[in-house]
């Protein structure tokens, strides 16, 4: 079983460091492809944040993944952790330009995520550079793992 990225049993998991707003600001992603509702808290200079995806049962792909069993797909919560990386790569180093994601490392999917739930994201930055960025990541749903993965990103 893997362990927490960071301690978070001192953190109020109800707050709002980034609204919803300021992500649609600071990521591209619109309508169907915004998967990272907004940020609970970050520590930019530590490099360091939590984020949420509210799983709906409106979303795009409900009927179709798996039809009567809905399971969002392992890269969407993927995505939702690399749109969390770029929240806090912005929030840390000003950039405005275009990022995009180079690689997805070492992913593991260790459960299962259904409408309904909260996707509670963790990511720490590895390595930050003017142009670059590495972060490890991890998702869960209450108490239960779902994923890991290692994302690195860019300045395109």
């Amino acid at each position: 079983m893997p362990q927490l990225l960071f301690d978070i049993d001192d953190k109020n998991l109800s707050e709002v460091a980034v609204s919803a707003d300021e992500v649609g600001q600071l990521n591209p992603q619109a309508g169907d492809m915004r998967q990272l509702d907004h940020v609970i808290w970050g520590d930019w200079d530590e490099g360091k944040a939590i984020g949420v995806k509210h799983v709906r049962d409106d979303e795009f792909w409900v009927p179709h993944h798996i039809p009567g069993r809905p399971l969002m797909p392992g890269v969407l919560m993927v995505e939702a952790a690399a749109q969390l990386c770029s929240v806090l790569y912005r929030k840390k180093s000003g950039e405005e330009r275009f990022l995009g994601f180079t690689r997805c490392d070492e992913t593991v999917f260790r459960g299962q995520v259904v409408p309904g739930e909260r996707l509670l994201l963790l990511s720490e930055e590895l390595d930050f550079r003017p142009r670059r960025f590495v972060c490890r990541t991890q998702g869960m749903v209450d108490d239960r793992f779902v994923f890991e993965s290692k994302i690195t990103g860019m300045v395109i």
